[in-house]
Parts: C-alpha cells; structure tokens; sequence
C-alpha cells in the first residue's frame, strides 16, 4: 500500500472517530441552569424516588409540602464515591445541601446528602 493511500485512510478514520464521538458530547448539557453560588440545606426530607438511570441519577424528595427534584451524577460515577442502585429507598429521610435552580423552581443539583446513618455521600 502506497504512502499516500495509508495517509488517506489513517485521515478518513480519524475523521469517522471524531464524528462519531461528537454527538455524545454535544448532547450532554450545561450546568448554567444551576446557581452555583448558592447552596439550600434541607434536613429530614423524605425521598420519594431515587432514579439510578444514566446519563444522570436522580432524587426525588419531599419537604414542607414541596417536591424537589434533584439532578446527581452518573451511576458509574457515583458508584466510585460509595453509591449504589439501592442507596436511598422511597420513605427514608436524609438531609441534602444543593445548588438551587436558577429559574426559582424546586429543585437542582444534589451537592451531599446524609443518610439515615450518618454516613455523608456526594451528588457529583
């Protein structure tokens, strides 16, 4: 095979392997929807759904006649910092600290919430 083939062929794949990986990047979103600078702490709510679902997982809780819901990581990644499928149960009541939605609406991105036993574990 010739130099100039073997360089036109080593272009045309990496060209399909960028592409194809660009979709997956493109679709995943900002976090701008979240504020940051700001954290809300509720202790003692009650989890309604825990979602172990990719691309993220997600907690739905109960406090003071609200509903939050509450965007975490992925499982794979939450799974390296001590979560599983399993780790909240509709019913328990855990306090959560989160960066609140910038539009004012109930919800955001979990940051920590305690679990019934103490034991303190990271949204991202």
């Amino acid at each position: 095979m010739s130099l100039t083939r073997r360089a036109i062929i080593l272009v045309a794949s990496a060209a399909m392997i960028t592409l194809a990986s660009a979709g997956p990047a493109m679709a995943h979103h900002s976090f701008a929807m979240f504020d940051q600078t700001k954290q809300v702490e509720l202790r003692g709510v009650m989890v309604s759904r825990f979602t172990w679902t990719n691309p993220h997982a997600f907690v739905v809780a109960q406090a003071g006649g609200t509903t939050y819901a509450l965007e975490c990581s992925s499982p794979n990644l939450m799974t390296h910092a001590g979560w599983s499928f399993s780790t909240l149960k509709a019913g328990d009541k855990v306090d959560i600290v989160f960066y609140p939605l910038r539009n004012g609406k109930p919800g955001g991105m979990l940051k920590t919430v305690k679990l019934p036993d103490g034991k303190v574990l990271s949204g991202w």
